[in-house]
């Protein structure tokens, strides 16, 4: 979609929050409708797909419901909407480490117990192949440091720009752009065994 494309999409957006500030819910409910794939989509990812990522899909939304009347189009919707969806896989994120901390040695073991599981005389077709190379790339994104995780997340599956990632993660765009390359660099060596094989 184009720069005017963009512009259009964002101010139906932001016409649809009047509307809910002033109790609107079919302009609510087109606005989940719009947007629920993709807050689903970025906190499944940065959760590992843990059974919660629907309730807090649900939360942002609530909070997008509750902060209509104070809601100002000071920039692009997605980026307050992405804004609150960070806040909350942020806060989830810290508190599930605080109750279970995972060493990066169980993951990778569990890894390479699931590739280890193919035997030469049952080898899987490449749909097979390319669904557990994902799992892995998931995986090892999962590894990542928040805001890293975060970064690649809104990059490759949302295809953010860099100028609207950069207030999503309270970073510069240069600062954002950084993120990138080491998150990048910490993919490659986290792949590194599994790309040589």
């Amino acid at each position: 979609m184009g720069q005017a494309g963009d512009e259009e999409t964002n101010q139906e957006d932001v016409a649809w929050m009047r509307l809910i500030a002033s109790g609107d819910e079919t302009a609510f409910r087109h606005l989940v409708e719009k947007h629920q794939r993709a807050v689903i989509g970025t906190i499944g990812k940065m959760t590992n797909f843990s059974p919660d990522s629907e309730d807090l899909a649900q939360q942002v939304f609530v909070r997008v419901w509750k902060s209509a009347k104070k809601y100002q189009p000071t920039a692009k919707f997605t980026t307050y909407l992405f804004t609150i969806t960070r806040n909350l896989v942020f806060n989830y994120t810290r508190k599930k480490s605080r109750q279970k901390e995972h060493s990066l040695e169980e993951q990778t073991d569990g890894w390479h117990q699931q590739l280890s599981d193919t035997t030469p005389g049952n080898q899987p077709d490449e749909s097979l192949e390319h669904a557990e190379l994902q799992s892995i790339v998931d995986q090892a994104i999962a590894q990542l440091p928040e805001k890293q995780r975060l970064a690649v997340i809104l990059r490759r599956h949302e295809k953010m720009p860099y100028e609207e990632m950069a207030p999503v993660l309270e970073l510069s765009v240069p600062a954002v752009k950084s993120q990138l390359f080491r998150a990048r660099a910490a993919l490659r060596e986290i792949l590194s065994s599994y790309l040589e094989d």
